[in-house]
């Protein structure tokens, strides 16, 4: 008696509608922790450049190697002049250098400098709802895409948001009162950086992985070399031989490994489930999740402005994206990495 056929191909352990929630979760989840995580951790030891050291280190751990091998593997299937940076980014320099200043440096540099200056609830509601405003704008300048009305209502609410936000810190500045302005100004100068990444990705229709692995080569062979130098000469400040290990070991793990690789690969699972319209209707939660933990876990003041600002900026995001579910197919995945965080 034979034994029983076994299949070729076992079927999935997870539904295609399983896998895409379990991703919009982890999105979710990530970018709002990612944060409140940030805010709490100006409050300790390491400073906003020691963070961006530890989330490129964290990332540079698992992405580095795998820019490595894709390299590798195109280059023995006869793509010899695939890649650049001693073959560690699978995309050519001058878009690897493009994206890693933006989204691999700049981004990350300003946003944790925002959080030493601004408190958790005005970056919830300044870097995710600046960022559709600027990306449309640059590529309206760009990409020469035309903003319908429906898209420009969305953009005015999120500019009316925004100025709840930070036109209040802005009034307390020019009377001489706190540095709140200065946090809001890096929070919405790092959305425009992701602003400008998105905008280079989608015009050279990058992968998002592949442009998530070149964006971290990048700033692994750049920022950390750097940083070290100055740090080395005295010319920067910095608390990483001072601050206890564990506290830039979760760094590592939390800004590097879950922000930028965790994220990024959800985020792109997330569009290829939902498309590009839902998924942006799905993250428009990060705004008020956020908002609201900043309260929870940072006893953060939630004053009408704010309130009133993340009600708009939510708005704003979820008007804006309508119009391409009715105008036209959803488009392709491209990259965006960890947007937002």
């Amino acid at each position: 008696m034979s034994p029983p056929a076994v299949p070729a191909h076992p079927p999935p352990r997870f539904s295609p509608r399983a896998m895409g929630m379990t991703a919009a979760v982890v999105t979710v989840t990530v970018w709002t922790a990612f944060i409140i995580i940030a805010r709490a951790s100006a409050g300790r030891s390491l400073t906003p450049f020691d963070i961006t050291l530890a989330r490129i280190l964290g990332a540079s751990v698992v992405l580095v190697p795998w820019g490595a091998w894709l390299v590798a593997k195109a280059r023995r299937g006869g793509k010899r002049d695939f890649g650049s940076l001693f073959g560690l980014s699978p995309l050519p320099l001058r878009i690897t250098a493009l994206i890693g200043v933006f989204a691999g440096v700049a981004y990350a540099t300003l946003a944790y400098a925002g959080f030493f200056y601004a408190p958790a609830a005005h970056a919830s509601v300044l870097m995710p709802g600046s960022l559709p405003l600027w990306t449309a704008l640059l590529a309206a300048w760009v990409l020469r895409d035309r903003i319908t009305p429906l898209r420009a209502a969305g953009l005015a609410l999120i500019v009316a948001g925004d100025l709840l936000v930070g036109g209040r810190s802005l009034l307390h500045a020019w009377s001489g009162g706190s540095e709140v302005w200065k946090g809001d100004l890096l929070f919405m100068s790092a959305a425009f950086c992701w602003g400008c990444y998105s905008v280079v990705a989608r015009k050279h229709g990058l992968d998002a992985v592949r442009a998530t692995i070149a964006l971290t080569v990048f700033a692994f062979m750049s920022f950390v070399p750097v940083y070290g130098l100055l740090c080395l000469a005295g010319w920067v400040h910095s608390n990483i031989g001072t601050a206890p290990w564990g506290e830039f070991a979760f760094q590592m793990l939390f800004q590097g490994l879950g922000s930028v690789v965790i994220s990024g690969i959800s985020f792109t699972r997330m569009v290829q489930h939902f498309g590009p319209v839902r998924t942006t209707m799905i993250t428009a939660l990060v705004p008020g999740l956020s908002a609201l933990g900043a309260v929870l876990f940072l006893n953060e003041p939630l004053y009408w402005n704010l309130i009133a600002g993340l009600l708009l900026v939510t708005a704003g995001i979820l008007f804006g994206v309508q119009r391409t579910a009715a105008a036209r197919p959803q488009a392709p995945v491209a990259a965006r990495g960890a947007s937002g965080a």
